[in-house]
């Protein structure tokens, strides 16, 4: 017992580490996603969230966090995660292409001035590369929250926004992103609605 007590707390002290050594780092990128984001809220436009992986569950997440809330209440944003829809992935893997779902959904829903947020705790997949591809191709701005190597860097512009989180552990680099997309959300809120009151 004793032993897995100790294991359970090295999990704690290596998160822990990791997010405090990576504040100085990350926070550059994260404001500037934010205000990419921000842009994109106020001039009308969407944001749609791709997760490759394990972290497709983070795109639901994330966009439920601009459409819906953060941590207070505000009029909703349109955000739209990608890869829910299993009709369409059964659609077109019929006709050959099962990683084109992501990418075709961009192109229907995608538009010049968009966000396109992806995720990619590891390797990022070819179905996540498609579909930044597509979003560079209908000229939409990219955020990319990856670990330190998931081969989207070399894909994006000067515009586009890459978090990378700097861990090998693709665990340790989900519970970053997790956090990385709670800073987003506050960062939006208070662009656009200002400090809370600690009343």
């Amino acid at each position: 017992m004793f032993m897995l007590e100790q294991r359970i707390q090295q999990q704690f002290f290596e998160a822990a580490d990791l997010i405090s050594q990576s504040a100085d780092a990350l926070s550059r990128p994260i404001a500037q996603a934010a205000n990419a984001l921000l842009t994109c809220i106020t001039s009308g436009g969407k944001v749609l969230v791709a997760g490759g992986g394990a972290a497709a569950a983070l795109a639901p997440y994330a966009a439920a966090l601009w459409a819906g809330r953060f941590e207070r209440d505000r009029p909703a944003l349109t955000a739209i995660a990608l890869g829910t829809n299993p009709t369409l992935a059964s659609l077109v893997s019929d006709i050959g292409e099962p990683t084109q779902a992501l990418a075709k959904e961009v192109q229907a829903l995608g538009a010049p001035g968009d966000v396109l947020v992806v995720v990619a705790a590891g390797r990022a997949t070819s179905s996540l590369i498609s579909a930044l591809q597509a979003a560079l191709a209908k000229e939409m701005t990219v955020v990319a929250l990856t670990g330190p190597d998931t081969g989207v860097i070399e894909l994006m512009g000067e515009t586009d926004v890459h978090i990378a989180v700097p861990h090998e552990r693709a665990a340790r680099v989900f519970e970053s992103h997790a956090l990385v997309l709670h800073c987003l959300a506050d960062a939006v809120d208070l662009q656009l609605m200002g400090e809370q009151d600690s009343a």
